[in-house]
């Protein structure tokens, strides 16, 4: 059995991955969010852009035999297992802003946005180049008519999981979601595990 990695609530941690490394994301008690964003580990100016894949896909929610692409269109992960189907490519990770505008709190909790510019500042990645994640479990409905955007409790049910190919070297931050609306307001942690591809 390959030893998982946790990361606490309202946190975040980075990882390394080479070309065909495998990531796998997994929600162990349910109903909880983990912001996925990655950065060419040779170029960081390159990185997963929400825009690209949503257009390459023609579709908002993207699961088993996507690719995820750059800003310069080139695949940087493949989803190769998908036990849950719904995750979110739209929203911007919570930050302080998020929660004073939404929630009305005034504690500056740093949320997914700072976490993740923690985890990833030994990179030389600061906050203003946090991008669009992909909302690993997070679901998120449209209305048709309206266009307006609401937060649903996550359909990730404990132990489900999502296991993506590196396509390119990769920088990669992930958090266990700090926005109560995300995780049905009870904060939990995210499990995650590096499978490296043979040398």
């Amino acid at each position: 059995m390959k030893t998982l990695h946790r990361i606490p609530p309202c946190s975040a941690r980075a990882e390394t991955l080479a070309a065909g490394d495998e990531l796998v994301i997994v929600d162990p008690e349910g109903q909880q969010v983990s912001d996925l964003v990655a950065f060419n580990a040779d170029d960081l100016d390159e990185y997963l852009s929400s825009g690209r894949s949503i257009d390459y896909a023609a579709r908002l929610w993207l699961s088993t035999g996507d690719l995820l692409y750059s800003n310069r269109s080139r695949p940087m992960f493949e989803i190769i297992e998908d036990s849950c189907g719904r995750h979110d490519f739209t929203l911007t990770p919570c930050s302080k802003d998020t929660f004073r505008l939404i929630y009305g709190e005034t504690d500056n909790r740093p949320g997914c946005e700072g976490n993740l510019a923690a985890a990833l500042s030994p990179h030389g990645i600061g906050v203003d180049r946090i991008p669009i994640a992909f909302n690993v479990f997070m679901h998120v409905a449209f209305d048709p008519d309206t266009g307006a955007v609401s937060v649903k409790p996550p359909l990730s049910k404990p132990g489900d999981h999502i296991r993506l190919r590196a396509l390119m070297p990769l920088v990669v931050g992930m958090t266990a979601c700090s926005a109560g609306q995300s995780n049905n307001f009870r904060y939990k942690p995210i499990d995650y595990r590096v499978d490296r591809a043979a040398q």
